[in-house]
């Protein structure tokens, strides 16, 4: 199906991703899937959001720069060639995939996140893993 997805430059600088998830908080709106590309001067954070238009206002008011763009949504099978199974339909159509981002809901209400930091060892004493 059809949804809306948010891109936001994010400045690759300390407290920035923080503004960006403080504004989605503030209006209650939740990330319901994200993507974090990084660049040089700054990221683009792609995300799901639970309400589009709420969370554009909310991000152009603190700031940010954003962009709307339509992408397709497909439940895939959890198995070794799910993904596969999305894919090569498309490639044999002669259509491109640009990127994606997936993940796994092996419990409702639960989410999984692998992330990129500058100083990792710090990271792991602070969050105690």
């Amino acid at each position: 199906m059809k949804i809306k997805q948010v891109s936001v430059f994010v400045e690759n600088q300390p407290g920035r991703l923080v503004a960006m998830l403080q504004a989605l908080k503030d209006r209650e709106i939740s990330i319901q899937a994200l993507s974090i590309a990084e660049g040089s001067d700054f990221g683009i954070a792609r995300m799901i959001l639970s309400d589009v238009p709420k969370a554009v206002e909310a991000l152009r008011t603190a700031g940010f720069t954003i962009r709307e763009t339509t992408v397709l949504q497909r439940d895939m099978p959890d198995r070794p060639g799910g993904l596969l199974e999305i894919i090569e339909p498309l490639a044999k159509a002669g259509i491109n995939v640009e990127y994606f981002y997936a993940f796994v809901d092996p419990t409702p209400g639960t989410a999984s996140i692998v992330f990129k930091v500058s100083d990792p060892d710090r990271a792991e004493q602070i969050l105690g893993a």
